[in-house]
């Protein structure tokens, strides 16, 4: 039995969905007005495993991941640059989606954007001021009164009366209370507006994903997910907003991954620790990446540094080592090793444990192998089919190990396998010194040998 920690109550629960069979997931995507960060890329990784688990198990998914087009970080950008937003937020998109494809993350079901659905927005909008939670400023802006929903601070634990001590309203501002959040905003000269019932604007951050996901996965749904950063205001808004109109639970299930942290310091370009996806796969490879990812529960903080990411593209050099030269096979008919990765996942999708299963499948396959090439083939079959689950061990052995790593990719494979004859006919000819010059040499270009009994093999290290 699947068991998820749910955020809303703060405790371990069974996993049961609202429809038998079926999970209706809605993730807080990014806000394209940059590049992808480290953060954004374990928010997409993590719910990408969460998706394919899912999946595993057997159920029939639909996985929503917004996209927010329209806040005023994308204005401020746009600006800056002296670009439409829209022609701003398609180059970003482009790029998001470019970096999810590059980290081995599938395509969700969905991709809302806020603009476009501005009419689910201003529905909700109304809804809200009908049901006595909303309200027009002087000045054109609606906010919701937060006052107005004694359940506020469920989420996130904190109490309205401790909120509201010391917060006070900004000029300019048309609030009545400093706890009240803007769910439209009027339009201010050179910003992009929409019309609607209270004057040309724009919606609110908060409410676009509230008329997103319900819009898309109806008024309650499964899990609803998204970093850690997000559970206060954010989310605690959308569960006011969305409640407050529609008079229904909104969800059932709240995950929030934990924060990264960058040389055990929390990532902000002002501490010069701050990497885009993009940055990171100069130096590693997008598998090396997602693996370093998978090693820290979805829940705790992950710690970036190049000593985890090296032992990260150590770890998938051995996986892909063992599953080198093995013949194609069916998976192997022992459930020992599928049971417990099963049960590592279904604790609230612990991929540390899981990897560790397939480390102990790892070391079996190498155990069984001198002996039994088929039952190690339908080991290693069984370690792809879990490395699928998480989205790796995929690639083709033979190419993953010749084709990364820290050497000079650039040193050509017919130059390697020149200078590896050239080493063996040494061999032959009792030449040790001259043998050991070449794997000293191609050991400098980051190429290691590997002498087994059906010769030797290589990799890039």
């Amino acid at each position: 039995m699947l068991k998820i920690y749910n955020d809303l109550t703060n405790q371990k629960e069974e996993f049961e969905p609202l429809e038998p069979g079926k999970v209706r997931m809605y993730v807080c995507g990014m806000t394209v007005y940059d590049l992808c960060h480290l953060g954004h890329a374990r928010v997409m990784v993590v719910f990408d495993v969460i998706y394919r688990y899912l999946k595993e198990k057997g159920y029939q998914v639909t996985y929503i991941r917004n996209i927010t087009d329209i806040d005023d970080k994308i204005i401020n950008r746009a600006n800056e640059r002296g670009q439409p937003f829209a022609e701003l937020t398609d180059e970003f998109i482009r790029a998001m989606r470019e970096d999810a494809a590059a980290l081995g993350v599938l395509v969700p079901d969905g991709e809302p954007r806020a603009t476009g659905h501005i009419d689910e927005i201003l529905a909700m909008i109304r809804r809200l001021i009908e049901n006595g939670h909303a309200y027009v400023a002087d000045n054109g802006d609606v906010y919701y009164e937060v006052r107005s929903f004694p359940e506020y601070g469920r989420l996130s634990g904190k109490s309205i009366e401790d909120l509201r001590s010391g917060a006070r309203v900004e000029p300019g501002e048309g609030k009545r209370d400093p706890l009240d959040f803007a769910l439209w905003k009027a339009a201010k000269p050179g910003e992009p507006a929409w019309d609607s019932p209270w004057g040309k604007g724009r919606p609110g951050w908060h409410i676009e994903c509230s008329a997103m996901s319900t819009s898309c996965l109806g008024d309650t749904f499964d899990i609803h997910g998204g970093g850690a950063d997000l559970t206060f205001p954010h989310h605690e808004n959308e569960i006011a907003q969305s409640e407050g109109a529609t008079g229904h639970p909104f969800v059932r299930y709240w995950l929030h991954n934990g924060f990264v942290r960058v040389n055990d310091e929390k990532m902000s370009k002002s501490l010069g620790n701050f990497f885009t996806v993009r940055e990171i796969l100069q130096r590693y490879r997008p598998e090396e990446v997602r693996y370093f990812i998978l090693t820290s529960q979805y829940r705790s903080p992950l710690n970036y540094d190049e000593e985890h990411l090296e032992n990260a593209r150590s770890a998938l050099t051995r996986f892909y080592t063992a599953l080198r030269g093995l013949p194609e096979a069916q998976p192997a008919g022992d459930q020992a090793f599928g049971g417990r990765f099963e049960a590592a996942m279904d604790d609230d999708f612990n991929t540390p444990e899981a990897l560790a299963v397939m480390f102990d499948l790892v070391r079996e396959i190498n155990r069984v192998r001198p002996q039994d090439e088929s039952g190690a083939a339908a080991l290693g079959a069984e370690l792809r089919r879990l490395g699928a689950i998480l989205g790796i061990l995929q690639e083709d052995p033979e190419a993953y190990l010749r084709g990364g790593g820290s050497g000079n990719d650039e040193f050509d494979d017919s130059v390697i396998e020149q200078l590896i004859q050239q080493r063996l006919d040494a061999r032959t000819a009792r030449q040790w010194a001259e043998a050991d010059r070449i794997r000293d040499q191609l050991k400098e270009q980051g190429i290691l040998l590997e002498d087994g009994p059906d010769g030797t093999s290589w990799r890039r290290g």
